[in-house]
């Protein structure tokens, strides 16, 4: 199987990298088309600026490959928001697959901080990535924005309010939370996507 992350100007590619290696996985670090078109799975990992980032995929051609994509593919953190139709961060269209948007999170209270960061639960688990988990399973977030509860929804954290921990619509699965910063949960969550 060929596993292929794909290569932009995004923070968290190493730490995918190395949790995949972790699994027995050597994936392949790229943003040829040719290779990721070719790969069985494709992992879309994210740490950055929603604005800038969209700037370099198009500029690279790879926000249309991203949404001709026919195989299973991961969208991680930014990733995930990437995916959707518009982000508040940049005020940026993104690449549309989940049509819904990306929102800033606004402190409602005193305790409320953001970004969200740290461990968190996910519960409302209705996806094959979620394959053999327990509800209220604890996973590793990092985010200043959020997608809203919206029909792709496949898990729901509560953090100010009800977001989309992860998303999924036919080929394409995506997570806010940090499956490769998880530990043993982000691991049973990256081999059932490599199990698709």
């Amino acid at each position: 199987m060929k596993t292929a992350i794909i290569k932009y100007n995004a923070g968290n590619i190493f730490s995918v990298s190395h949790a995949l290696k972790r699994l027995g996985v050597e994936a392949i670090l790229t943003d040829n088309p040719e290779e990721l078109l070719s790969a069985d799975k494709i992992i879309f990992p994210g740490v950055g600026e929603a604005g800038t980032t969209m700037k370099h995929l198009q500029e690279h051609g790879l926000d249309r490959l991203i949404r001709d994509l026919k195989q299973p593919v991961l969208g991680i953190c930014l990733g995930m928001q990437l995916m959707c139709r518009h982000s508040e961060e940049g005020d940026v269209d993104c690449l549309g697959i989940f049509d819904t948007d990306v929102k800033r999170f606004l402190p409602q209270r005193q305790e409320d901080k953001v970004p969200h960061t740290g461990w968190d639960t996910i519960s409302s688990l209705q996806d094959p990535l979620f394959k053999g988990l327990s509800p209220e399973e604890y996973v590793y977030f990092v985010h200043s924005f959020y997608v809203p509860v919206n029909p792709f929804t496949a898990a729901v954290t509560d953090y100010i309010l009800p977001f989309s921990a992860a998303l999924h619509k036919d080929n394409y699965y995506a997570t806010q939370f940090h499956p490769e910063k998880s530990g043993r949960i982000g691991e049973r969550i990256l081999t059932n996507f490599l199990e698709l």
